[in-house]
Parts: structure tokens; sequence; C-alpha cells
């Protein structure tokens, strides 16, 4: 609110100015604020990465140790393939476009673009080719022939 400060005449017989209207500062001065802010934000920036200190652990070392996978993606090729051309995703039996879609999708998001291959000891040589350049073609990097050991069922 401004002040009303009553003044006497300045000068006598000329038109009355007698009251001065002052105005105070009653204002916050905002850039030292934000220049102090500033700089207290660029210390807690420099500090704050000092102060975090993890435990440190001797982890054992494996000889033998095996890289953790996730969900293997694994083609089955049967005997049937040569006549109806249906391959097995899984435990799903489906023709070879659908085939290369839902490997595409599966794969997409992946960092190891791997599928496992199994075939059927009656499949031929080119059979196998012939899955195995349908599965290149949609973007796997290795694929992988599962067989069993001589013991095994």
């Amino acid at each position: 609110m401004p002040k009303v400060q009553p003044g006497g005449d300045p000068a006598p017989g000329r038109g009355s100015r007698g009251r001065r209207v002052s105005t105070t500062l009653a204002e916050i001065n905002v850039v030292p604020l934000v220049d102090v802010m500033l700089v207290l934000l660029i210390i807690f920036m420099v500090t704050a990465p000092m102060i975090q200190r993890g435990i440190d652990v001797n982890l054992p070392v494996s000889r033998r140790a095996q890289q953790i996978t996730g969900e293997r993606l694994e083609v089955t090729v049967p005997i049937t393939f040569r006549d109806d051309k249906k391959l097995y995703l899984g435990p799903e039996k489906m023709d070879t476009v659908r085939l290369q879609e839902l490997v595409r999708q599966k794969i997409e998001f992946r960092s190891d673009k791997d599928v496992f291959l199994r075939g059927d000891r009656g499949v031929q040589l080119g059979e196998l080719v012939e899955v195995t350049d349908l599965l290149k073609a949609v973007g796997v990097v290795h694929v992988g022939l599962v067989t069993k050991a001589p013991g095994e069922r």
C-alpha cells in the first residue's frame, strides 16, 4: 500500500501539489536466491555419487559354469515334413509361414537370436537345410541341432 506523506506547499501561489506518494520496495530480490540455489544444486550433484557405496563381495569362481539361458526356441521337424510341410514350434503344429512369423516375434527383443532344431531320424539333410534357410530369413543368427547321447532315451 502506498504511503501518503503530507507536505507543505512547495511554492505558494502555484497549483497545489501538496501530497507526495512514495512506494516502498516490498519485493524479494529473486536473482541472488536463484544463484544460491544453483550453487547448492551443483554441490549436491557433485557429492551425491561419492556418498553411495556398495558392499565389497568376493564372489566364488566356478570352472564349469554355464551361462544361464532363458526360454529355448525349439523347432521340431517330423518325418511327415516332406508330405505336409508342417513343423512344430514347441508343442504346437504349424505351417512354415506361421512358424517364420512366430519365430520373428519371439527373437525380436532377445539378445541371443538362437533356435534349436530337432529332427526325426528319417528326415533328410535337404529338409533340415530348407528349415534352416526359413529360420535365417527371419533373423535367426545361430541354428543348433539337438541330438541325443548314446545311452539316452
